[in-house]
C-alpha cells in the first residue's frame, strides 16, 4: 500500500528531551540513597505515570512520603533550564523536508501535553511541516492504547494501514501496532535497552532515513 502519512512521536524522536528528564528523576533517587536504572525507568517512557510511577516506586523503596508538588516543580525548573537552546534531533528537519517535497502528510502524535509539544514545535520552527498535532487530551487514552494514533488518522482522512509511525518507546510501539500501523523504531539513550525486534524497521537515528525516506519506509 502506498504510504500517505508518517506519524512522529515527539519526545526522544523530534527533540532529545528524555535523557534530561531521566537524569533529573535519577538525581531525586540518588539524594534518597536509591538507584533508578534505565531498565526500570523506561516503563513510563511514551506514556504517563499511570503505567508505572517513579514517585510511587521511590516511596516503595524508602517507605517515605514526599511533597511531590514541590519536588516536581523543582525538577521541572531544572529540566527547562537544561533544555534551553536544545535543537531538533539530527536528521529531523531534512527528513521532514523530504517528506513534504513528496507530498507525504505528517503529524505529531504524543502522550505529552499540547503546551509542551506545541511550544517546542513553534520554537524550532517545525510547525509548518505537520498537518496535525495530536496530544494527551485529544483522545480517550494515551499510549500504549492506540487511540491517539487512530485519532491522527481520522483527522487526516487516511487509513491506519497507510501510516508509518516513527517511535522510540515500547509504549508507543505497542500503541502503533494496536492501531494497525507500520512501525519504524529509532531508540534513544533511554530506550536503547529495550528489544524492538518485532518492529517493521529499526534504525540507529533519523539520519538513517536520508536522503530518501520513502525508500526506507516501504
Amino acid at each position: 500500500m502506498k504510504i500517505s502519512t508518517v506519524l512522529f512521536d515527539f519526545d526522544g524522536i523530534i527533540v532529545d528531551t528524555e535523557w534530561v528528564i531521566y537524569e533529573e528523576w535519577l538525581n531525586i533517587f540518588l539524594k534518597e540513597g536509591e538507584n533508578l536504572s534505565l531498565e526500570t525507568y523506561v516503563q513510563c517512557i511514551g506514556s504517563d505515570h499511570t503505567q508505572w510511577s517513579p514517585s510511587l516506586y521511590l516511596e516503595s523503596l524508602t517507605g517515605k512520603k514526599y511533597d511531590w508538588e514541590d519536588l516536581h516543580e523543582k525538577r521541572n525548573i531544572q529540566i527547562r533550564k537544561r533544555l534551553q537552546g536544545q535543537k531538533e534531533m539530527p536528521g529531523v528537519r531534512l527528513t521532514l523536508e523530504a517528506l513534504q517535497s513528496s507530498s507525504v502528510r505528517c503529524a505529531v502524535v504524543s502522550s505529552s501535553s499540547h503546551h509542551w509539544v506545541d511550544r517546542w514545535l513553534e520554537k524550532l520552527e517545525l510547525t509548518s511541516f505537520f498537518q496535525e498535532v495530536v496530544c494527551r487530551g485529544d483522545a480517550a487514552s494515551i499510549k500504549p492504547a492506540p487511540d491517539l494514533f487512530l485519532e491522527a488518522a481520522r483527522r487526516l482522512g487516511v487509513t491506519p494501514e497507510s501510516c508509518w509511525v516513527i517511535e522510540d518507546s515500547m509504549n508507543g510501539f505497542i500503541a502503533a501496532r494496536a492501531a494497525g500501523m507500520k512501525t519504524c523504531i529509532i531508540p534513544n539513550r533511554v530506550t536503547s535497552c529495550l528489544d524492538f525486534k518485532a518492529a517493521d524497521l529499526q534504525l540507529p537515528s533519523m539520519e538513517s532515513l536520508l536522503p530518501q525516506p520513502l525508500e526506507c519506509l516501504t
